[in-house]
């Protein structure tokens, strides 16, 4: 192999554990984890680092979250492992001349990595990738016809989170927004409504909610999801 297929073959893992990094954090999202959180305790499992905080106590909070914490681990172990194996091998069957040229074979690969990584921080991608992740927890996600919840973010203790509707509850069916009883009794705040068609809008008092919407709501976490119907995915 040489050294130009071994740079292009470092450049396809960095994708490769971009990818898998961006797939185990937004599977710890739909489970509960604010993104900042989940992101950092994923790389953080998967380098094998052992970096710890106190935010890694919530990953031993539920079961489902410490069972997506301990395949995280086994997964980041094992693909490690077969890194440094190709590397080794890559290595050892180059020639010491192709060193020579190893700094011009590595700009196109490296060079095209970076492109694709910064593509992948613009918003609209991310929210592609996202939902792309979350189309599929909610296939085979343990929801049994529940609708689905991500945390967006936390504020001490309550929680920015959104809520995706199959059905609208029966208590807020056909029903305009200022006769809704989340905010004066529940103290859930609705933020945003995206419908299905992908139109997004501000809540107004004549707003009703519909099956297929997506709901941004602000409020205390297990109280959005017992009114609104929620389940976290993979529990």
């Amino acid at each position: 192999m040489n050294v130009y297929a071994a740079a292009s073959l470092f450049a396809l893992l960095i994708l490769l554990y971009w990818v898998i990094s961006e797939v185990f954090t937004v599977l710890f999202r739909l489970i509960g984890l604010p993104e900042d959180k989940a992101r950092f305790q994923v790389v953080s499992m998967l380098t094998g680092a052992g970096f710890t905080t106190r935010e890694s106590e919530m990953i031993l909070s539920t079961r489902s979250r410490r069972r997506l914490g301990r395949v995280t681990m086994l997964f980041g172990f094992v693909f490690n492992v077969t890194i440094v194996s190709a590397f080794v091998n890559v290595f050892v069957s180059m020639k010491m001349t192709a060193f020579g040229s190893t700094i011009l074979s590595l700009l196109i690969p490296v060079a095209a990595v970076a492109a694709v990584l910064q593509v992948a921080h613009y918003h609209k991608v991310r929210n592609w990738v996202d939902h792309l992740i979350e189309r599929a927890a909610d296939r085979y996600g343990n929801v049994q016809g529940n609708n689905g919840v991500t945390v967006i973010d936390q504020i001490g203790v309550r929680t920015i989170a959104r809520v995706s509707l199959r059905t609208v509850p029966e208590a807020y069916r056909e029903k305009p927004l200022s006769e809704m009883d989340l905010k004066p009794v529940h103290g859930i705040l609705v933020l945003m409504i995206e419908h299905a068609n992908g139109d997004a809008e501000e809540p107004t008092a004549g707003t009703e909610f519909r099956p297929g919407d997506k709901l941004t709501v602000f409020g205390g976490y297990e109280t959005i999801c017992r009114v609104l119907n929620a389940k976290e995915r993979f529990t």
